[in-house]
């Protein structure tokens, strides 16, 4: 049979209408695709729009219908493909391009935004033709012929709906501002850019979604699955502020009070894959204001979804820590607000209570994590009734004692006071017949925070009653009033040893106490015949009565004892450190003693002391002691009556003077290294006794960085390196920063050319040891020092080894 015996007959076995359409399109297509004449153009155009829905002179109904499904985008095709100056110019006034573009403005949306991508994807680059189609694709934006889109695809389909069709609509919708942009580049529009479609695409599936709930009251079946579709696609692609900043707010207003509203919601969220539901809940949980707004959009979605459950129960409350505290507080509240999603809470609580409490995770969890689980478990506790806490009690209870003893073994501050506030908090909450957990802490933003969370509604008549009350109280004026002292100050050292020692005279003792200090940098060569008998005296030494600022004190005259005598305290100091029968305490006071007494030594400016050995000299006499005051007061007189011609060394003078700390630095130093792997009966520095290890590795390191440019700190440098070779792996997060800060005292003291020289391999290990820290550390304290130091590191290669000229 010959190829158009076969079309004709074909043609005599089509119903009449579809071929009344076919021979129509074919003619007009043909006199498109070959006529210069405008005016023909025009008619041909005028004649294929009646084919149109809303067109002047409409064409029967099927044939409309049959005009839509089999030939509208054949035509669109042609229209694209004709574009260009010359063919808009046939007609004057614009005529042929408002009549060309009203065939993608009027006729169906999801074709006609099909055909506009797939010409402006086509397009070889920048061109009359691809600007005239992206601007007629912003115009098919702004007219509302998205939500037309979109709500075709809510609609019941006539015949077997294509999947392939609606994945790539899906496609082009959500990746819109990425196909224009790569296409368009510079001569991108603003109606393309992220920032402004996706608002614009919200507000798109409002009007989808408002046909959808119309279609539903007058009885019409409808799905929203493409809009969920499209709604988390859009979250997947990181754009749930824009797109959520729409919806939420208009939905929270229209389900406040329409059920059909509420259903509807509950539908496209549910209705959003697994592969999107994360990124969707992330952004809602975020942009919703309230658990009742979070109620109201989602329904009881956390107990129908497993994927939902999972993101809101464990993903958003144990695997990030970024979201903000009320974040938290509608998430949780919403877990609250329903009978049958509250068992999730009290799940949700164990799992907190047993991650606040692990040991690992209180090494290993950053500190904004760990301060993000103590919110969420300070939250759950407010939602939950005693009745639901009282069948976990003694569970909840082993979690919480577990936790606390960790976090209280821990050596950085903010971590133990974490534990002393939830402690608190939780322990009354789930055990409140029980003895009251109470501790003391220095209260900061956090602390006032963290309580703030956990604390019950105040009654509203009491505060009020106890405040007028209180009004009615007149205070006393007592500012005339004067502290007695019967006791007199001790004159001179001995005496004040003899007071702290064995006076029963509490306020001779108190004044002893007061008096020491300014009596020993008084009295030098007097001090230092019984320098290390006061040492001992004072590191012993006892509050026994309420001596205000008693431990500054305390401390003042054992750092003025080391000054004025450095090698024997210095010496004394260190061996008790690692003596057995001492408190910790005491070690810290010991290590505390000796970085300030090192960094006054270290000083530039200090007046120079009398010889520093453990016998004062045959001619230091106390008479001579007032000697040094004089003599600056007699030389700087003479300086402002003298004039010179350059004051240049004058001014380096106190920087010229040499380092105190120089001759005494090892005494310092090196018996602090000597046994701190050796486990004492009390004392153990590699056991549970962190804090202390902490606070050694930082005072060595401090001692490092104050021994610079001194001929002992070579010797230090390639110790402390070892030292911290040793620990580097360390699992708490203090001592690390320890070491890290140790490491960086290392290359700012010890001059480049003795590192290079003398420690090559300790600075390789080390510099390795670095870029782990800085790259996998959980601490993000850490990561920063490791960062610094290696920098430290690149700039001491840049020095003595300049860069190649390029």
């Amino acid at each position: 049979m010959l190829q158009g015996e076969g079309t004709a007959g074909r043609q005599q076995g089509m119903d009449p209408a579809r071929s009344a359409v076919l021979l129509a399109v074919r003619e007009a297509l043909h006199n498109l695709s070959t006529s210069e004449d405008g005016g023909h153009i025009l008619s041909t155009l005028g004649a294929l729009k009646r084919y149109l829905q809303g067109a002047e002179n409409p064409a029967l109904p099927g044939e409309q219908e049959e005009f839509a499904r089999m030939h509208f985008s054949a035509v669109l095709r042609c229209l694209v493909g004709r574009l260009s100056s010359g063919w808009l110019g046939l007609l004057p006034d614009g005529q042929l391009e408002d009549l060309w573009a009203s065939f993608f403005l009027e006729g169906p949306a999801d074709q006609a935004f099909l055909v506009l991508m797939e010409s402006i994807e086509g397009a070889a680059g920048p061109s009359f033709h691809l600007m005239k189609v992206a601007q007629l694709l912003a115009r098919f934006l702004n007219t509302g012929r998205m939500a037309a889109v979109m709500e075709g695809q809510c609609r019941p389909p006539a015949e077997p709906a294509f999947p392939l069709l609606q994945e790539t609509l899906l496609t082009k919708v959500v990746g819109l501002p990425d196909h224009l942009g790569n296409r368009l580049q510079r001569e991108n529009l603003e109606a393309f850019l992220p920032q402004n479609y996706f608002p614009l695409l919200g507000e798109e599936i409002m009007r989808a979604l408002q046909a959808v709930v119309d279609s539903l009251r007058g009885g019409w079946d409808c799905s929203v699955s493409f809009l969920s579709r499209v709604l988390g696609k859009a979250c997947v692609h990181g754009r749930q502020k824009e797109i959520l900043g729409v919806l939420v707010p208009r939905l929270t207003a229209l389900s406040e009070g329409s059920c059909l509203w509420q259903r509807v919601c509950w539908r496209l969220v549910e209705s959003v894959p697994d592969r999107a539901m994360e990124a969707l809940l992330t952004g809602l949980v975020e942009v919703a204001a309230g658990p009742e707004v979070l109620s109201r959009l989602l329904g009881n979605l956390v107990v129908k979804s497993r994927k939902a459950r999972f993101v809101m129960t464990r993903k958003i409350l144990f695997l990030q820590h970024r979201h903000s505290t009320p974040t938290l507080q509608s998430l949780l509240g919403y877990l609250a607000m329903d009978s049958q999603r509250r068992p999730l809470l009290v799940q949700v609580l164990r799992e907190l209570l047993e991650t606040w409490g692990s040991s690992s995770a209180v090494r290993h969890t950053p500190l904004p994590q760990q301060r993000y689980v103590s919110t969420a478990l300070l939250i759950c506790l407010v939602h939950l009734g005693e009745a639901e806490l009282q069948d976990s009690r003694d569970e909840l209870l082993a979690s919480l004692m577990a936790g606390v003893k960790n976090r209280l073994d821990s050596s950085l501050p903010a971590v133990r006071r974490l534990g002393m506030i939830v402690a608190e908090v939780a322990s009354a909450r789930i055990h409140p017949e029980g003895p009251r957990l109470r501790f003391q802490y220095e209260e900061d933003e956090l602390s006032r925070e963290l309580l703030a969370l956990a604390a019950p509604l105040p009654v509203a008549d009491s505060p009020a009653e106890a405040e007028a009350s209180d009004d009615e109280l007149v205070p006393y004026d007592m500012s005339g009033d004067q502290e007695l002292k019967s006791g007199k100050a001790p004159a001179y050292v001995r005496d004040c040893v003899e007071a702290l020692t064995s006076s029963e005279d509490w306020e001779r003792w108190e004044a002893a106490l007061r008096a020491l200090e300014g009596l020993i940098l008084r009295s030098p060569a007097a001090v230092r015949e019984v320098s290390v008998e006061l040492a001992k005296v004072l590191l012993h030494l006892e509050e026994k009565t309420s001596v205000v600022g008693f431990e500054g004190l305390r401390q003042r005259a054992l750092v003025a004892v080391v000054v004025t005598d450095p090698a024997p305290v210095a010496e004394y100091l260190t061996s008790q450190f690692y003596a057995v029968n001492f408190s910790l305490r005491q070690r810290m006071d010991i290590l505390d003693v000796l970085t300030l007494a090192a960094q006054e030594l270290s000083r530039p400016g200090r007046l120079p002391k009398a010889p520093q050995c453990g016998s004062p000299s045959p001619g230091s006499q106390p008479s001579s002691t007032p000697a040094p005051a004089w003599r600056a007061v007699v030389e700087e007189r003479i300086r402002n009556k003298t004039r010179r011609f350059s004051q240049g060394s004058a001014r380096r003078g106190p920087d010229a003077r040499p380092n105190e700390f120089n001759l005494v630095a090892g005494y310092f130093f090196f018996p602090l290294l000597r046994h701190f792997d050796r486990p004492l009966v009390t004392f153990d520095l590699l056991g549970e006794d962190q804090l202390v290890l902490g606070r050694l590795v930082h005072t060595l390191g401090a001692l490092m960085y104050l021994a610079v440019n001194t001929t002992v700190a070579v010797a230090m440098g390639k110790a402390l390196l070892e030292f911290v070779w040793t620990l580097r792996f360390h699992g708490d997060a203090y001592v690390r920063r320890g070491l890290l800060s140790a490491v960086s005292s290392v290359l700012l003291s010890v001059p480049a050319e003795r590192l290079l020289a003398d420690l090559p391999d300790e600075l390789l290990e080390a510099r390795s040891w670095l870029a782990d820290v800085a790259e996998q550390d959980p601490d993000e304290d850490c990561r920063l020092l490791a960062v610094r130091a290696l920098l430290l590191l690149e700039k001491l290669r840049h020095t003595l080894v300049p860069p190649a000229p390029p």
